[in-house]
Order: structure tokens, then sequence, then C-alpha cells
């Protein structure tokens, strides 16, 4: 046979392309050289024919000669990987295989095919190599035809379902897969045939034959299969099962989600609800948070496991169903659940572990305490065959249980499923936990805030007023917002609004000391520009005792705002201050709004111009509107002007004044403003003639007995004889004052409110000083007795001097 010949029946047995061809003696000697040989190696075959195979190689490749000769000998051929010699002298690493090429004579030859490594991406395989790979391959293999039919697939193929090789052979990808999406899968294979573009990695997840309640992940890779003209015969593709992959990114990414959702705001019942919302239906179809009572009013929990000899209080703060609807016949949001001893989530509950049952027997409506009897079940059926109950419990303390369902149409829980909860509800557990502290710590300071902000606004007859307060929601917390109303002499009155920077408890007890300073300051009877002046020194003065900086954070009222502002309803005047906050709105009779010019002064503590006072005479039954910053707000912005047109707009509307002032706050300001908001309307009145009445006196001595008299017949005229004694003793010892210590006129007036009131106004500078006399002194008591007689006495000063009033009240005669 000639070289051609054996290198014919070589390549038929070993399949291989392009190869050189050589034949060797069984002394490993050159007998036989082809053309292809010549190109590879550029030896002519004079020159190569005769020369040993160990010359054809490097030195280090040539002593292995002998090696390969005794290895062919006794196995019949070698392949392997060889570094032969050019003829120039330059290696060239080759592809060499050795096969026996017996003669009919008998003679035993060897041929060598060698293959450059150079342009090719390795071995050169036969096809029973090839048959062999594929067939035992790991990796699902298989080919369809042009009309996607199965034309053969290998053992590995079938752990997916769909049963042996042959029993695929003619089928569609939906005929073996029913549970997958196959119309996407051969929408890849078409693409592929038509394009013969490859399509590699394509992940694709379902249900296979194998596992039909459990969601897999596959990765697919399909290549076009063509002859030897290029025309596609079919699609070659592969299949790897990525479902553990899958589950672990889902993981992963359901985790991740968890941190963004849970714990969004610091309200107990939603952050439970995001624990439900975010778990179905990653980790189960149905999913219930309960909470023990003690959490959801925020107190403190015993610490550790629940005891479980004592009764266990919970309530449902969430429930999240892959089904739309809740049934009516299951506990709600808000509701009791209530639970046998010994059922999973007690057993949960008192020994802080969790628990999972693949099948559940019995069902879980039966956990449910007297569900039969009129009680609501704590989880809706039918369906659910498989449960896990995870205890809440974050820093050794116990605050309730989640419980997570799977339906018929799933797998059961496993261990992986129960990790993946547990890690949920740890991370849950901690916002859970943040969020009662935080409730408690709101309500404390919300309890603080109101027991400081007035209960009820005193009774007068200068203003019909109305006040509603806001706090901020609970992840900006509690403010320091106030307003109040002091009665001032004269019938006069204060409103007052202010605001303390911060918010918490340290805001609210700043608010509380502020208010406190300012009643104690409008018992003065000063002026608002005088009151905000003084509480402005307090605040310095006070940041300065405690050692810090204006804007330090315990520094709470320094920056904090005031609005100041007395009324009279005698003659109408209003007069006005402000410290770093916004001026009053003004609604008018006809329901036109305006906004007082009013300077806002700089804030308390933090020094400046001089507060600058605002007058202006207000008509009946115009309304003051004052507020804090936090009704102009929007969201987290201030805008002055849109804030105020949106106020005027929700000010222009009539109505009693309590209905007002809720409405204006609803259509500003949200059920959970970023900023606390307080709102103090007050409808101005004024004093009938009936009931004021004013006498101008000379500066006479013999006028004080006419003084009496006169007061005396007012008295008579409205009514108030019992009031005679202590009237005339009043009248004669302010006028006797006003003579004596001063000169110009005095002008004596009677008011008649809740109180009566006696004011004496003279010229001079000073204020009269109550004294305590002996025994043996002549005078000095007649403020004394106008101090035991009266309720209250007091000196008010004006730009035009002074008024010394007392009053006597009028409730004690209506009784």
């Amino acid at each position: 046979m000639g070289a051609d010949e054996e290198y014919g029946v070589a390549r038929q047995r070993f399949d291989v392309a392009d190869a050189a061809p050589l034949l060797l003696d069984p002394q490993g000697v050159v007998t036989g050289w082809t053309g292809d040989a010549r190109r590879l190696l550029a030896y002519p075959a004079a020159e190569a024919v005769g020369r040993k195979l160990a010359d054809l190689l490097t030195a280090e490749d040539a002593q292995r000669v002998p090696d390969l000769v005794e290895r062919c000998r006794r196995d019949g051929g070698w392949t392997g990987l060889l570094t032969a010699r050019r003829r120039d002298g330059q290696p060239v690493r080759v592809m060499a295989r050795i096969a026996a090429a017996d003669e009919a004579h008998g003679c035993s030859r060897w041929l060598v095919l060698l293959s450059e490594l150079a342009d090719a991406p390795g071995w050169d395989m036969s096809r029973t190599v090839l048959e062999r790979m594929v067939s035992d391959a790991p990796v699902g293999i298989a080919i369809v035809d042009t009309d996607l039919r199965f034309v053969w697939s290998n053992a590995a193929l079938e752990q997916f379902g769909g049963g042996p090789a042959p029993r695929r052979l003619g089928l569609r990808f939906a005929d073996v897969q029913p549970g997958m999406d196959a119309q996407a899968v051969e929408a890849q294979m078409r693409h592929v045939l038509e394009t013969g573009e490859a399509v590699v990695g394509y992940e694709h997840v379902g249900h296979v034959r194998s596992a039909p309640l459990r969601e897999t992940a596959h990765m697919l890779s399909f290549t076009r299969l063509e002859d030897d003209r290029g025309r596609p015969l079919g699609v070659y593709y592969t299949v790897v099962d990525m479902t553990e992959r899958h589950r672990a990114r889902q993981r992963l990414a359901l985790l991740d989600r968890a941190g963004e959702s849970i714990g969004r705001s610091l309200d107990l019942m939603r952050t439970a609800q995001e624990l439900a919302d975010v778990a179905v239906p990653g980790v189960a179809d149905v999913v219930t948070v309960d909470l023990l009572e003690t959490v959801l009013r925020g107190a403190e929990p015993a610490p550790g496991p629940l005891a479980d000899t004592e009764p266990v209080a919970l309530r449902r703060a969430g429930h999240r169903s892959a089904q739309d609807d809740l049934p009516e016949d299951v506990v709600g949001i808000g509701e009791d659940a209530a639970y046998l001893p010994g059922s999973p989530p007690v057993r949960s509950l008192t020994t802080g572990r969790s628990w999972r049952a693949e099948r559940l027997d019995p069902p879980a409506r039966e956990w449910t305490a007297d569900a039969g009897g009129g009680r609501r079940a704590a989880f809706p059926e039918p369906g659910l065959h498989s449960a896990m109950t995870v205890p809440i419990r974050s820093r050794g303390t116990t605050l309730g249980v989640t419980t997570f369902f799977r339906r018929d149409h799933r797998e059961p829980f496993d261990e992986e499923d129960l990790h993946l909860a547990e890690d949920l509800v740890a991370r849950a557990a901690v916002c859970v936990d943040n969020a009662r502290r935080y409730t408690r710590e709101r309500d404390a300071a919300l309890v603080l805030q109101r027991s400081l902000l007035p209960h009820r606004l005193p009774e007068q007859d200068a203003v019909e007023v109305a006040a509603c307060y806001r706090p901020a929601d609970e992840l900006t917390g509690l403010g320091g917002d106030w307003y109040d109303l002091i009665p001032l002499s004269g019938a006069r009155v204060a409103l007052v609004v202010g605001e303390v920077p911060g918010h918490g408890i340290d805001a609210a007890a700043a608010m509380g000391q502020l208010r406190t300073a300012v009643r104690t300051l409008a018992a003065l009877d000063l002026a608002p520009e005088e009151v905000l002046a003084h509480l402005d020194d307090l605040v310095a003065r006070s940041a300065r005792e405690e050692g810090v900086e204006p804007g330090a954070d315990s520094a709470r009222s320094v920056g904090s705002g005031c609005l100041y502002v007395v009324y009279d309803p005698v003659d109408g005047r209003c007069a006005m201050a402000a410290a770093g906050h916004p001026a009053p709105a003004v609604v008018l009779p006809d329901g036109s709004v305006t906004f007082v010019d009013l300077p806002q002064g700089p804030p308390l503590g933090v020094g400046g111009p001089p507060f600058e006072p605002v007058e202006l005479s207000l008509v009946e039954g115009s309304t003051l509107a004052l507020h804090t910053d936090g009704l102009l707000a929007r969201g987290e912005t201030w805008a002055v002007d849109a804030g105020r047109e949106r106020l005027r707009g929700a000010l222009a509307q009539a109505g009693p004044l309590d209905s007002c002032c809720r409405a204006v706050v609803d259509a500003l300001v949200p059920a959970r403003p970023y900023d606390d908001v307080a709102l103090l309307m007050a409808r101005t009145k004024r004093l009938g003639t009936e009931q004021v009445a004013a006498w101008d006196l000379p500066s006479d001595p013999a006028v004080v007995a006419e003084a009496r008299r006169m007061a005396t017949r007012q008295l008579a005229h409205w009514g108030l004889d019992e009031l005679v004694f202590t009237t005339e003793l009043v009248v004669s010892e302010l006028v006797t004052n006003a003579m004596r210590y001063t000169t110009g006129p005095i002008r004596l007036r009677l008011i008649r409110e809740r109180a009566l009131v006696c004011e004496v106004f003279d010229g001079g500078p000073t204020a009269p000083h109550l004294r305590h006399p002996r025994t043996t002194d002549e005078g000095g008591r007649g403020l004394l007795l106008v101090s035991q007689l009266t309720q209250r006495w007091g000196t008010r000063f004006i730009p035009e001097g002074k008024i010394i009033w007392a009053e006597q009240s009028l409730t004690d005669l209506a009784e």
C-alpha cells in the first residue's frame, strides 16, 4: 500500500483534516514522505527519507522518542504534542498522532499524522471521540432539525425531564417541557437558523417536568449546524442548570430590596406591612406579621423569649397575600390575633426559635383560638400546604412573630427558605424595634408638649378664638411650635405664637420654658416689643450660662421665633411685634385677606437690631390668623409668596371659627407634615358703649368725692350695687394717689366685662409701690387695702404716662 493510501486509511480512522502524514519503520526511520509533510517542515523527500524521527524534532523532544516507540508497541499508537524542527532550524509546535499501518505481507509500519497548532484550536477529534464526549457530557445537549424537532440528545438532558432520548425524537420543545416558555426558546432557535448568529448565555426561568413545583433557571446556548455548502441542517444547543445561582441572586436581591423598602418610616404598623409586602411573592404566597400589644404601645417588652405561662396578646400589624382580596373571615390589620397554646406562632414566641413544616398537618386554621365560635381565623384558607414561623427579635427582645405560607402550586419550604426568612425578619426586627423606641419617645414628647400647650383657652370677651396644632411626621420628630392666649388688664388679650428650632423632647421642653417666660412677661403689661426684648435677653443669657454658643444643639431656645400681639376690645387697637416669625394674616369682615406689613426681627437669642412694633386698628369681626412657618411650607421647601397665596385662598371662606381653623390646616398641611404647624385664629369683638364709662378729672382734691359719686351711679346703672363699697374705696385711693404724686390731666375709666375694671390714668412716670405700714404710720395703707379687696391690680405704662388698674371679679356675683 502506498503512502497516500495508508494516509487515507488513517484519515478515515482518525477523521483528521489537513494533517501532514509520513511513514516510519519499526525502528523509527522515515520511509515515506508526503507533500503535506514537505510543506509543514520544508524538507524535500530526498533529505527526509532515511532520517530518524528524532532528527526531525527539537533536542528536548528527541529524547522522548525511545519512550514513544515503546508506548506505540505496547498501546498500538500514541497521540500528543511535539515540537518539530523545520529545515531552517525554526521550531514548530505540532499535534502528532501515531498509529499502526499494517501491510498485506505482515510487515508493521507506523503512520504519523502531524498538524500544526498555529492554525488549529486543538486536537482534531475523531467521530468516536466526539460522540463519546457529547454523549457523556454532564451538560444537557440536543440537536433539532430545521422544523425544531429533536433528532438527537444526550443522556444529561434527561435530568430536566421529558423522558429518555429515543422518546424525544420527532417532538418539539413544548412537547417535552410544557412548564417552560417554549415560544421564547423556539424564538431563539429560529433566530439562529435564520441569521446563523449563535446565541450564548440565554437565561430562562420556568418549571421543568423533573421539578414541576419548583421554579428553575437554565442557561441555554444555541448554534446553527450547517452542511459542506453552508446550508442550515438544524440547531445544536446546550442546557446548564443555573437554579441554585438564580435562587442565590434572588435571595440577595430580596434582601437588598428589603433594606431599601423596610423601615422607610418610624411607624410600627407601616414597618410591619413593609415586611409582609417584601416577602410576597419572593418568599411565600401569604405572610402575616403579628406584634405584641406592648410593642405597639411603644412600651418596653420583657427581654428574651416570652414565658409560656403567660397569655400572649398579639395584634395583626401586617398582611400580604399573592391573591388580591383578603377574605372577610380573616383577621384584618389592627385586629387581635389569638392563637392556641402550643401552636407554632406561640411556640416561636415562647422559645425564640423558628419553626418550619414542609406539609401542614393539622391545617393552619386550627392554630386560631376559638376560630369556629365567631372569632376570625388568623389565616386564609384553603391551599396553604407549607408554613414557617419566625420570631421577630431585636436586641434580645421578642417583639412578635412572622408567619409564612405557600400554596399547593409551589414547592414546600426548605432549609434555605427558612434561612432567608430569618435574615429578612432579622433586618425588619431592627426597624420594628427602632419604630417602637421612637413611638415611645414620640409619645412622651407629645404628652410633654400637649401638657405644656394650653388645654383650654381662657374665656374672655375680647376675641372669639380657635386653635389647631398638628405635629410633624415620625421621621422629622415632634417640634416645638406653640400658641397661647393671655388675658391682660383692661379687658385686653395677648395672642402669642412661637416656634423652637429642633425636634424631640428637648424642643418640647424649651417650648415650655419660653411659653412660661412669655406669660410671666405678659403679666407685667409690657408693650409687644418690650416683651420680645426681655425674652431675647433671657434666651441669650441662658445660653451663656449653659456655656454654649448660639446655634449649638444644647441651646434649644436660641434661634426661636415668636409673634406677640395685643388686642384692646375697647377701641379695636392692635399692637404687635415679631422675632424671626411670619407676620399674621387679617381676614376682614367682607372676606378679603391681607397680611400685616410687620418686620420679622431677629430670632430670639441671636442678637441684632431692636424689635419694631406695628399698631393698627381692626374693625369688629376681623380675624387675626397667627401661624408658624410650617403652615406656609410645602414638603421641605418654604416660599413666602407661594405660601401666602395658598393661605389667602384657604382663609377666604366663611363659617364657624373652629371649622375654618381646621379647614385651613387640612387644606395646607398633609396628615404627616414635614414640620410642626400651629394656627391660632382670633375674631375680634368690641365692647359696647354701655360696657365702658370714662371721665376726665381736673387735678383738684375736691374732685375725689365727685369721682366716687360718678362711679357709684355707674355701678347702680349696671346693677352692681354689691361692688359699690369696694369700688368707692378703689376709686378714692387711685385718684388720690394720681393727684398727690403727679400733675396734669387725670382720667377715670370703668370697664364691665367678665370683671369690673377700674383704671386711673395720669401723666406721671413713676409707679406706686405697695407698702406694709407700721401701726404708728398715719398713711400708706391705701394700696394695701386695694390689693386685699380686689382680685388683682397693677400698673401699665403707655407713651403718655401710666395707668393704675384694679379688677373685681363678676363671676362670684353671677353665682
